[in-house]
């Protein structure tokens, strides 16, 4: 019997695996277990009750306060433990957090070959964004087979020297996981939700990245003032990030202003019915550029750089930095300018058609049945 573990341990690779949990647990020949570290614990839970997954085992590692060292120790000694008593065949990690980083470097200690489902994304700079360029550097260098979302991502793996036969282009599963949740007569929980106006403009607003705390976190805020006075009809809502250290920054510049609506991060489902359903997106996050072109959302990214270039070449996405007038400015043009709209919204989505779980699942069939 074929031993698989699927391990990872923040909201964004349980939504991205759980296509692949899916998948993978229906081939009746296979032991496919859930390894969870419980990098994010809270946000995790949510995500494996709504697509109904168990975890086999559950680290539990997260700690108030933890530091990136805090979470790569721990994954190494609990992943290399567990390993000593349940010995997978391989080990599937996704992306470039500290879980995917640690349990690949703990498999390679233990010489169990990894697969790295979302492999091969890539900036210019190891130093960003922060630590999660050098996860996924770091963990292509570990592993034996590559899933590459997208043509550019296997191109980029392929001149770093890996060879053509270990790299698959799959497309992306988080389209997989966005087209299962998405409903035309989905019913907000949050009644800050279900009172919103959807004839109105609508932008939704996430901020986290480690580049944009401090100063670039203000001005992000700033800038959400100057629209929200500036134009009265806009909602603007922004689904804030657990860190208590974001959250009192937004708390602060935002809180008071009657069109701008905070919430903490709302669950998967209903944020990607929000998503759905708003005008457009203003964001730092790398998943949600693969997410929002998929509903056909114009996606305006607060960062210098982006690991996934195929989404501004397809015109879906487009970098604005996190300068106060540069964010008001690229708003605004969205906003009133309906042909620049059309050209966004209407943009093929470069990361795939929602089957990348059942591709995966079948290149592992025939490499190990």
């Amino acid at each position: 019997m074929f031993r698989l573990a699927l391990v990872f341990g923040t909201r964004p690779e349980a939504i991205k695996m759980a296509p692949l949990v899916k998948a993978c647990q229906s081939v009746e020949s296979w032991d496919a277990k859930v390894i969870i570290t419980g990098q994010h614990r809270e946000m995790v839970d949510q995500v494996l009750n709504l697509f109904d997954i168990k975890a086999d085992y559950d680290l539990n590692i997260m700690s108030h306060g933890q530091t990136l060292n805090d979470i790569s120790r721990r994954t190494l000694k609990g992943i290399g433990e567990l390993f000593q008593s349940w010995r997978p065949d391989l080990v599937l990690v996704h992306g470039d957090t500290g879980t995917a980083f640690a349990a690949a470097l703990a498999s390679f200690y233990e010489k169990i070959p990894v697969g790295h489902v979302e492999a091969g994304l890539r900036t210019q700079s190891v130093q960003n964004p922060f630590p999660e360029e050098a996860n996924r550097r770091l963990i292509d260098v570990l592993a034996t087979w590559y899933f590459a979302p997208t043509e550019q991502a296997a191109l980029n793996l392929r001149r770093e020297g890996i060879g053509l036969d270990r790299i698959f282009i799959t497309g992306n599963t988080v389209i997989d996981a966005l087209l299962s949740v998405v409903k035309n007569d989905y019913v907000f929980e949050n009644p800050a939700l279900r009172s919103l106006d959807f004839a109105r403009p609508l932008l939704v607003v996430t901020a986290h990245r480690r580049e944009n705390w401090g100063e670039p976190l203000e001005d992000i805020c700033q800038a959400l003032l100057e629209l929200s006075f500036g134009d009265p009809d806009l909602q603007v809502v922004v689904a804030m990030h657990r860190n208590p250290a974001i959250q009192r920054v937004m708390r602060s510049l935002l809180g008071d202003h009657p069109n701008i609506l905070l919430l903490d991060a709302p669950g998967y489902l209903e944020f990607a019915n929000l998503l759905a359903r708003c005008t457009l997106l203003l964001t730092d996050s790398g998943g949600l550029q693969e997410e929002a072109p998929a509903l056909h959302k114009p996606v305006l990214v607060m960062r210098e750089v982006t690991e996934r270039p195929e989404a501004l070449q397809a015109g879906t996405v487009k970098l604005v930095g996190s300068g106060k007038q540069d964010i008001v400015d690229a708003v605004l043009r969205l906003l009133t300018d309906p042909r620049l709209y059309k050209e966004m919204s209407s943009a093929p989505n470069p990361y795939g058609d929602g089957q990348a779980a059942r591709r995966i699942c079948e290149i592992l069939q025939e490499k190990y049945e």
